[in-house]
């Protein structure tokens, strides 16, 4: 183990220093400026043409397996998930107050970042004579950029699979896990074995299982999570500008609290912002690509996927935390967030353990989705159902090995995987700024010269 923390620890040194912030933001900030600023002069359409249509209960004729909704939240599922609780703690622990302002940076740039990985996850998708679809960052890299980027396509196939086995694996079993052991006495093997069991009763059922399971549980388990947060933030109302001071002030100082530097409040907001909404990762493309839509409007599904997730839910947590004191405890992870709660609400840690167990068991859902997706791009069909039971195993090893590891290796492991697609997101921007102007004019694009084979 020590040999793995050393190895891993080098890694996490080169894949989060500054030229992959850089790279990571930079993509981002790139995007935005190329969409024309489209996830701000278009939030309000962007809901009308998602939350909206769907509470309208309009509908799509595109083709696709599942519904927009569906779509995003299952990729919601991977997103609000124990980042939104451990990993915003986390990020205040080590990062400081200042932390929270980088994570939202990283998550309104990370707006365009989303909107097009969902966009091109839709556009380059492909559709079998069964009905059943591929699509995701391997797709779009390999349709998008040619054949001569198939390796690109398949290393980021490679990574996507393994760090499905951090981010969305034993981090989530692992923080469950100690939770239950914190608050209830339960043993780690014995929550190992449960979640093991519940997850494959949905996942041996594949994306639509899976995408009918995260409906029904991703938009209660928001609401109810959100709701707890308002009324302690309600109580503590004359603290809060207080709060949102020491975030602005910490994000570019030392934090005489905690002792973070400028730098750590940095690389811990931009790491766990990531670690929450996902933006740049690209795996969110893979299920996006299974939605009956156009490739713009998919992609406005995605970026309110990350503002509903780091603006709301992560800022959420943030403050509670700062408004109830909690931070000079010492505490981290989903220690730190249940202190705020019970410190907040009478039984507020119950709130934060019943999050944290729906948060985490839909991410597990969409993550092993995501896994044997990349998986079956490089091996083929054949490696779904092994991979669904490799991912199982892990999940039990992840509930009783340890957090400290867990997280840092799958900080490596998104980095890794990040790389790929930030690449193929710069290279892709001019058809992906084709399908944002196509859908301003109404989907008309007669006089749009598509860019199918430029890059």
């Amino acid at each position: 183990m020590e040999v793995i923390e050393e190895i891993n620890s080098v890694i996490n040194g080169i894949v989060w220093g500054p030229p992959f912030m850089i790279l990571l933001i930079g993509t981002g900030l790139f995007l935005t400026i190329r969409l024309g600023f489209f996830q701000f002069t278009h939030l309000i359409d962007a809901w009308n043409q998602t939350f909206g249509q769907y509470f309208a209960r309009t509908t799509n004729e595109e083709q696709g397996t599942i519904s927009s909704f569906q779509a995003v939240s299952s990729a919601m599922a991977g997103t609000i998930g124990v980042g939104n609780i451990a990993g915003v703690s986390t990020a205040l622990a080590l990062g400081g107050p200042g932390a929270v302002f980088w994570m939202w940076m990283s998550g309104l740039v990370g707006m365009a970042t989303k909107f097009g990985e969902a966009a091109l996850g839709v556009r380059y998708r492909e559709i079998e004579a069964d009905g059943t679809i591929s699509g995701g960052v391997m797709y779009y890299i390999e349709k998008g950029l040619g054949s001569r980027w198939r390796w690109l396509a398949v290393l980021y196939a490679l990574l996507a699979g393994l760090a499905a086995f951090g981010i969305g694996n034993m981090v989530q079993a692992n923080t469950v896990a100690q939770e239950l052991n914190l608050r209830l006495g339960v043993p780690t093997w014995i929550t190992g074995i449960v979640v093991l069991v519940l997850v494959g009763a949905v996942t041996l059922g594949g994306i639509t299982r899976i995408a009918s399971t995260a409906e029904k549980i991703v938009p209660f388990m928001a609401i109810l999570y959100i709701l707890g947060s308002l009324i302690i933030l309600l109580l503590n109302l004359p603290s809060i500008p207080a709060a949102l001071g020491a975030i602005f002030s910490n994000a570019f100082s030392t934090d005489s609290i905690t002792g973070a530097t400028v730098g750590l409040a940095i690389r811990y907001g931009i790491a766990r912002g990531i670690f929450s909404n996902e933006a740049g990762l690209g795996a969110a493309s893979i299920v996006h690509a299974q939605a009956r839509n156009t490739p713009a409007r998919q992609g406005m599904w995605g970026m309110w996927e990350v503002f509903i997730d780091t603006i709301i839910v992560c800022t959420m947590t943030a403050l509670v935390i700062l408004v109830t004191d909690a931070l000079p405890t010492g505490a981290t992870g989903a220690e730190l967030a249940s202190t705020a709660f019970d410190t907040g609400i009478p039984a507020g840690g119950f709130l934060v353990m019943i999050g944290l167990i729906l948060f985490a068991y839909t991410t597990m859902l969409t993550w092993n989705f995501y896994g044997e997706k990349s998986w079956e791009y490089v091996f083929g069909k054949g490696v779904v159902l092994p991979y669904r039971f490799l991912f199982l195993a892990f999940l039990f090893i992840g509930a009783i090995g340890g957090l400290t590891l867990v997280w840092d290796v799958a900080d490596t492991l998104n980095g890794l995987m990040a790389a790929p697609n930030l690449i193929a997101l710069l290279l892709l921007s001019k058809p992906l700024v084709w399908e944002k102007n196509r859908y301003l004019r109404g989907g008309a694009s007669d006089d749009l010269v598509d860019p199918v084979s430029e890059v």
